[in-house]
């Protein structure tokens, strides 16, 4: 549950951070104490800078369009529709450009330019001590500095994709963290305080920009996650067994079957099999360990 092949999220993730290569030299450094400088890379940068000429192309579009239209001698292509627009396939495309670079921007943002504070650091070796706030400083840093190089009308859809990646980043801590993380039912206190800390930066530097509505819904799988880590190792283990027999159709268990194991379905949320069954390879208690070594010949943890 802790090694990523080829086709898994996290590999995903990493690619679509990295779109251009991941030049690392390019980073800047994180400076130590209470005031980090953001660590926004130059390459991020220049996806902002791409941004904004996306929504200057699309806001001069129909100004082009008109003067085209009134301007003598301009042939129109022979591919052009009779009376449709010269920009057709532009005005439609340019969104779709607008989403995919404020996305490729986040997800690199969040896993590339900031790994060492946040995926790669939070709660690596205990919770307690490895805790959300450094990583808050910086994200906030690199949100000021974003909304300083994007366009205001570029703003929004930048937040949100940012969101997303943070998000998606805390859950994959949680549920793809690696063999340096493990969790206790009691960590989940400090684990839901940090989130709500996480959600409160989107809620504070996206006012204006982010409906509550949209923050709370894309919050929710995270929750719930949080909730599942919460549970008693007894409890987690029978939703386990009644989440896999209900999504394999099995049925009732009989004599001597044996659970399967449940598929990975890139869409974690509390009541799939596959989610719990990653909280319980997280659990460091001794009758997880116990679960998982009869059930599917897992390892205990080290």
């Amino acid at each position: 549950m802790t090694r990523c092949n080829r086709d898994s999220k996290f590999i995903k993730l990493w690619r679509k951070a990295t779109p251009c290569g991941g030049n690392y030299a390019e980073l800047d450094h994180i400076s130590e104490g209470h005031h980090p400088r953001p660590s926004t890379s130059r390459g991020t940068q220049r996806l902002y800078v791409r941004l904004n000429t996306l929504h200057y192309l699309l806001s001069h579009i129909n100004t082009i369009e008109k003067s085209l239209s009134h301007t003598p001698g301009v042939i129109p292509s022979p591919n052009r529709k009779h009376g449709g627009p010269y920009f057709e396939i532009i005005n439609s495309s340019i969104p779709a450009a607008c989403q995919h670079v404020s996305e490729v921007a986040a997800y690199r943002l969040i896993f590339l330019d900031s790994n060492s504070a946040f995926y790669g650091g939070l709660y690596v070796g205990d919770v307690a001590n490895a805790r959300i706030q450094p990583a808050l400083r910086i994200l906030k840093q690199n949100i000021t500095l974003m909304t300083t190089l994007v366009t205001d009308r570029a703003q929004a859809l930048a937040m949100r994709e940012l969101m997303k990646a943070s998000f998606d980043a805390f859950l994959m801590v949680l549920l793809a963290g690696g063999s340096s993380r493990a969790f206790n039912r009691s960590d989940h206190v400090m684990i839901q305080e940090d989130f709500e800390s996480l959600n409160r930066v989107f809620c504070t530097c996206g006012e204006g920009l982010i409906a509550e509505n949209l923050v709370e819904r894309e919050a929710a799988v995270v929750q719930g996650v949080i909730a599942l880590m919460g549970q008693y190792t007894e409890q987690l283990m029978e939703d386990f067994s009644i989440a896999t027999c209900e999504t394999s159709g099995i049925g009732v268990m009989g004599n001597g079957q044996k659970l399967p194991m449940p598929p990975t379905t890139g869409r974690w949320n509390r009541s799939d099999p596959n989610t719990i069954l990653r909280v319980l390879c997280y659990r460091n208690d001794r009758t997880a360990n116990l679960f998982l070594k009869r059930t599917f010949q897992l390892a205990k943890r080290r």
